[in-house]
């Protein structure tokens, strides 16, 4: 194996838990009512995404890489529907979330969610539709939850006096 394969194993495996430990380091230096507006937000967005994700797996499958093309992956996995990408999902659900907050933080955690998504489709476990499938889902409904959140329940349910 090359310093390449090294490199991909390493990133389709364990990258996106660097995404986390930037996000938590972020997140423990913020104030308290920044911290509670990102909890509600994340709240609401992370399972409507993947719920909506599970929805796009049963409607679309795309068989992964190494089935179709008869190899052996890199990393060894199920030969079940490679879409969507649940790694680089969870890595740019985080970076979407945290984008109305933090643009450069969000910036660093989409160039994680990059460099997994290409890892995943370089050690033969997904296909590029798996990966893309995943970031557009991550960023639509963010943003459908961002203004659902915004519009409606920071505006309102969060606008009560404090006892």
């Amino acid at each position: 194996m090359t310093f390449a394969d090294y490199f991909f194993i390493f990133g389709a495996r364990y990258l996106y838990l660097l995404a986390g430990l930037i996000v938590l380091a972020w997140f423990w230096k913020l104030p308290r009512e920044s911290k509670k507006d990102i909890i509600i937000f994340g709240i609401i967005a992370l399972p409507t995404i993947y719920i909506v994700s599970k929805i796009g797996a049963w409607l679309y499958f795309d068989a992964r890489p190494f089935v179709v093309g008869h190899f052996t992956p890199l990393i060894p996995h199920d030969p079940d529907n490679g879409f969507p990408s649940d790694h680089v999902l969870l890595v740019s659900a985080i970076a979407s979330i945290i984008y109305p907050f933090s643009k450069k933080t969000s910036a660093m955690v989409w160039a994680i969610a990059i460099l997994v998504g290409i890892s995943r489709v370089y050690v033969g476990i997904h296909h590029l539709i798996d990966v893309v499938g995943s970031v557009v889902l991550s960023i639509v409904i963010s943003a459908l939850a961002y203004f659902v959140f915004d519009k409606f329940i920071r505006k309102h349910a969060l606008s009560l006096p404090k006892n």
